[in-house]
């Protein structure tokens, strides 16, 4: 999408928004309904070329992820230092493949039919590994991560891009990509380490999330956002010490950025996932260890994500006592959607969109 009124790099420098919209996901309320992916697919990516687009994915962790194994594709930065990227494949993102509903629902063979791709036989998707997890029985475990474009302070994928197609907005730091610029060289997509920016086969041209900026301007929530049955996507500023954002991420510091070593400073963060405790050989819990290991989410969130779940777990015991937690009531949401997203509520169908 063309947007002229994004910002650019001065000399190599990322200019500064004024303020920066961020989203906080709630890992405990995940559902992995996918709510949010067909809402984000039906509003935007519904165009010839963008078949395989999903810029709101939910996979399963531990997993592969998509595009395919995207957190060993390398990009980002080390100590500033810009680092050598992988380019994904459509096969790594996962083809969008046909499906025979013609001889399903009308080719007369009743129950000796059933769903199943035509041509050839895939060997990935986007949720191929769903529900898999890691771990063994008893102490199996897996949890959902629902992912967007980073709309990082420090972009990678500005940076990378020689024809200066990509910046942020002054106004709110959303990370777009002009699209009367774009020649889709993919540098952008090598150099970002989340691998969240897709080619368009058909128009020749880098596409990604958009922070749905033209709802935004409105007042209205992101599509995913509004749309998600679980009320965890806060959305708001950064700066706002009165908004959910604010008070998630710098007053209690309880939603911690995803692979944070990459140096890009992403505006997604994450309350990391509780687990019950580990079942010892005997048959008895563990109240030591958690089933998720510790390790693999610091692997995910970096050493923070330990004091981010001891302030959760403390927080947790206060309501259990009967005291009052600000924290907890945050992340409740009893009040949709003042209490999720208070700078965007307005109703998308109260509104005429050009």
């Amino acid at each position: 999408m063309g947007d002229s009124n994004i910002g650019t790099a001065v000399n190599g420098q990322v200019v500064k928004p004024k303020r920066q919209v961020a989203m906080v996901f709630d890992l405990n309320k995940c559902l992995g309904c996918q709510t949010c992916t067909i809402a984000c697919k039906t509003l935007w990516t519904r165009r010839e070329g963008q078949e395989h687009m999903w810029w709101a994915t939910v996979n399963t962790q531990p997993g592969r992820g998509t595009p395919r194994d995207w957190e060993q594709m390398g990009g980002g930065f080390r100590n500033g230092d810009a680092q050598p990227g992988v380019l994904p494949g459509l096969n790594d993102f996962g083809a969008a493949w046909d499906f025979n509903y013609d001889e399903v629902f009308s080719g007369g063979k009743g129950d000796n039919a059933y769903l199943k791709p035509v041509g050839a036989r895939p060997n990935w998707g986007p949720n191929w590994d769903e529900d898999q997890g890691g771990g063994e029985y008893p102490n199996s475990f897996y949890f959902y991560l629902p992912r967007i474009c980073n709309h990082c302070t420090h972009p990678a994928c500005l940076e990378a891009c020689p024809r200066r197609a990509i910046g942020k907005r002054e106004q709110d730091g959303i990370v777009l990509i002009d699209q009367t610029r774009c020649k889709g060289y993919r540098f952008c997509t090598e150099a970002c380490p989340y691998k969240k920016i897709y080619f368009n086969e058909i128009q020749k041209m880098s596409q990604k999330c958009i922070f749905c900026f033209p709802r935004i301007e409105k007042g209205v929530a992101n599509a995913c956002s509004r749309q998600c049955p679980g009320r965890l996507r806060f959305v708001g500023y950064l700066d706002d010490e009165k908004g959910p954002i604010y008070k998630l991420v710098k007053q209690w510091k309880v939603a911690i950025p995803l692979h944070p070593e990459h140096g890009t400073g992403p505006n997604i963060y994450y309350v990391p996932p509780l687990s019950p405790a580990r079942i010892l050989p005997n048959g008895d819990p563990d109240p030591e260890h958690d089933r998720i290991p510790i390790e693999y989410l610091r692997s995910l969130f970096g050493p923070d994500v330990d004091a981010a779940l001891a302030t959760l777990k403390a927080e947790m015991a206060k309501r259990k006592k009967g005291e009052k937690s600000e924290l907890i009531d945050t992340l409740i949401v009893y009040k949709w959607p003042n209490d999720i997203f208070p700078d965007f509520t307005r109703d998308p169908a109260t509104l005429k969109w050009s």
